[in-house]
């Protein structure tokens, strides 16, 4: 089937595992009638009903230990995290219960929860609602962190997530969701309608190129191939690789691509300093320093708070232009 955006993809991967595994239950802000919101739960509560499909108020630290103590007691929660900003008033019971708890237990109480949040700006809903933070979830050890940018991916990881004994947690951007009241920037492509998964670990050459390398996730990956389209009527061949997921991070094929370009431009929507730009520049550079011809070079949001303001919102988020700009500046 064609589907248009990530939320509607997530939505149906969640759909099918349910109908194959009755422990899969889903809980959280507006999961029911609204369907979590940015529309990752669409439709599950109309075929599942309350008993499957539970809306909680806004008490993040309360959902997120029902999820670590149906975990524990051998359920697979799905939980709705409606703005990843929100993390904080659930912290607690994340990272220091649903990230550890399996290793602590020497493997005695698994811990299959998979979380589902919205992460990005770009439409105006100022600092409080507008980050990506998923560099604080690949920083701590206990989850692996998920971020599709295409409805295809959206679709494998999440039943993939799924199947996990592990917690994961699902990053989906606002301006991929493909929903009607957000500017939306990703694409509509066929899905199969039969289940399948995406392993973790396996970043995908969005386009191949010859003279340099950008890495990016989500949102950022469709700017970084609208760039390069720009960058290839200037004779510059750039390669798009989109991560997929950040733990476990796919080395393999950004050195591979590193060595083959020997100039790489990274570029996150989350802030620059102790963030994704700089794990994934050290990894590089440890393994492929001799092919670099020029120094590795970052992108992402200044350490500033995401301003309301649209023109300053804009500044502060790399765009196609200062993708394009900053890319352009490796090769001349």
């Amino acid at each position: 089937m064609k589907i248009r955006g990530i939320a509607q993809a997530i939505a149906e991967g969640i759909r099918q595992e349910m109908e194959r595994n009755d422990r899969i239950v889903v809980l959280g802000e507006d999961v029911t009638y609204w369907g979590a919101v940015f529309g990752f739960t669409m439709g599950l509560f109309e075929k599942f009903g309350r008993r499957r499909v539970i809306d909680t108020p806004i008490t993040e630290q309360t959902f997120m230990g029902i999820a670590v103590g149906a975990a524990a007691a051998g359920l697979h929660p799905v939980v709705s995290l409606m703005f990843v900003d929100f993390l904080g008033a659930g912290f607690d019971q994340m990272f220091n219960h649903m990230a550890k708890n399996y290793y602590m237990s020497g493997g005695q109480f698994p811990m299959p929860v998979t979380v589902i949040t919205a992460i990005g700006g770009g439409y105006g809903d100022s600092a409080q609602h507008s980050q990506v933070l998923y560099g604080l979830f690949a920083h701590l050890p206990g989850f692996k962190v998920v971020i599709p940018s295409t409805p295809y991916d959206a679709k494998g990881l999440t039943i993939k997530a799924l199947r996990d004994n592990n917690p994961v947690v699902i990053f989906g951007h606002k301006l991929l969701t493909g929903l009607p009241f957000l500017p939306f920037e990703g694409i509509e492509e066929e899905v199969p309608d039969e289940p399948y998964e995406i392993d973790f670990g396996k970043a995908a050459v969005r386009r191949e190129g010859s003279d340099l390398t950008i890495i990016a996730t989500a949102l950022m990956v469709h700017r970084s191939l609208k760039a390069a389209e720009m960058l290839q009527k200037e004779g510059i061949s750039a390669e798009v690789i989109d991560l997929r997921t950040l733990v476990p991070l796919d080395e393999e094929t950004i050195v591979k691509s590193a060595k083959k370009t020997g100039r790489v431009l990274i570029v996150d929507e989350d802030y620059m300093s102790y963030g994704m730009t700089g794990e994934v520049a050290f990894r590089i550079q440890a393994k492929a320093l001799s092919n670099l011809k020029v120094p590795i070079a970052r992108l992402a949001v200044p350490d500033v708070p995401i301003p309301f303001s649209e023109p300053l919102e804009s500044a502060v988020i790399p765009s196609v232009n200062s993708i394009y700009n900053e890319a352009k500046k490796l090769v001349h």
